[in-house]
């Protein structure tokens, strides 16, 4: 990610999945934090980072 354009494009990204409640995303840091009310897997993360058009990193 680089700019404020990229981060609103990740964040709605996750908005529309269905368990997500909030997203933080910074393209500075090049990082999203996730609130879910339901657990969602690695794999499910990835997905929804490579479908908006940018690369996964890894979960901490």
């Amino acid at each position: 990610m680089m700019c404020p354009h990229c981060e609103a494009r990740v964040r709605d990204a996750f908005l529309k999945v269905e368990g997500v409640q909030d997203v933080k995303v910074s393209h500075e840091k090049g990082t999203a934090e996730l609130t879910l009310v339901n657990d969602m897997s690695n794999d499910d993360i990835k997905k929804v980072v490579e479908e908006a058009g940018y690369k996964y990193i890894s979960v901490e």
